[in-house]
């Protein structure tokens, strides 16, 4: 079926079940994390969905210390709806720490994506003049370095903290050799490069997001890769995936570059509004382009993308919408 007449079927097939769904004024909160970064973008996009399906409706995107602070923000009833890595919903289910307990709290409303790499970006003079060319190069040469990691609490931290483990550069270790780990927001970790205040940022990012952009524009930055070892070792730690840069997504490479990415979803409380759930994941159906346009990064997600998710089961609104539009 041409997918504009099948996207226009699943819009008026909603409509109708919502039952004058355009009536319906939502006012929710959205925990995402630090403000500016990639998961900002993506509550703009939500916001707009449900706008659009719902007019005079908002969704207001709160600042938190990510996915590990939104469980229990979730959970205590401080937001609506919340985004959290796979990652981090394993763990809570698992009660794994920093959890003491299970949380068996969390039902997923839609995926958002599965694309965003852990890039480490490094100032291109403080590389040549150390013979900087990989994340292990760090190790090798026992490099006085200043990395900046997200803020404490945001799973990519700990992830970023995992890979410099793996590559025999604790936080520690780069201590002793004359530099440090430094935790700030993603939004000000772009800041901190251009003062010369780090020497590199390992954070997850979408690839070309405007910050990178920024950067480069600002002081010539070199992208380092990982290892296939490095790669392994992180994964079998935090059960996440390999991903390749490709060459061309920035014109100040010289090479495809290899490292990780996380996932993230949306979810909700397991006892939300029914209502709300399934009025709120037909919008992101209905108008999954709004999600498309926060950032062309964000282009390759789909329907079937949204409703694939295998971490924490949907919450039955959410997957009836789903199963109607057939992902």
């Amino acid at each position: 079926m041409n997918s504009i007449i099948r996207s226009a079927i699943l819009a008026l097939s909603f409509a109708l079940a919502a039952g004058g769904a355009n009536a319906q004024v939502y006012n929710l909160t959205m925990c995402g994390a630090s403000p500016g970064g990639l998961w900002s973008l993506l509550g703009a996009g939500v916001d707009a969905a449900v706008k659009e399906a719902y007019p005079g409706s908002t969704v207001t995107y709160q600042t938190s210390g990510g996915g590990l602070a939104n469980v229990a923000l979730l959970a205590q009833g401080k937001c609506d709806l919340a985004i959290i890595h796979d990652a981090e919903a394993k763990a809570a289910l698992a009660g794994l720490p920093p959890f003491k307990e299970k949380m068996d709290h969390l039902a997923t409303v839609a995926q958002l994506y599965s694309w965003a790499p852990m890039q480490a970006i490094v100032n291109a003079d403080y590389a040549e003049e150390h013979g900087l060319t990989s994340l292990e190069d760090i190790a090798a040469k026992k490099l006085p370095i200043t990395v900046v990691l997200n803020r404490r609490g945001n799973i990519v931290s700990g992830i970023g903290e995992s890979m410099l483990n793996a590559v025999g550069a604790s936080p520690d270790q780069i201590k002793e050799w004359g530099g440090s780990v430094e935790y700030a927001a993603s939004g000000e970790q772009g800041d901190l490069m251009r003062d010369r205040r780090v020497d590199m940022l390992l954070n997850s990012l979408f690839v070309n997001h405007s910050s990178i952009r920024e950067l480069a524009s600002s002081i010539d930055v070199k992208l380092l890769p990982i290892s296939e070892a490095t790669v392994q070792t992180v994964i079998d730690e935090w059960d996440i995936q390999a991903y390749t840069i490709p060459n061309a997504a920035y014109d100040w490479t010289n090479a495809d570059t290899l490292t990780l990415t996380v996932s993230a979803q949306l979810f909700v409380r397991a006892d939300a509004d029914p209502e709300m759930v399934g009025n709120v994941a037909a919008a992101l159906v209905t108008h999954i382009d709004k999600l498309q346009g926060v950032h062309k990064a964000m282009a390759p997600l789909d329907v079937e993308l949204m409703g694939g998710a295998k971490t924490v089961p949907y919450h039955p609104a959410a997957q009836t919408v789903f199963d109607k539009s057939g992902s």
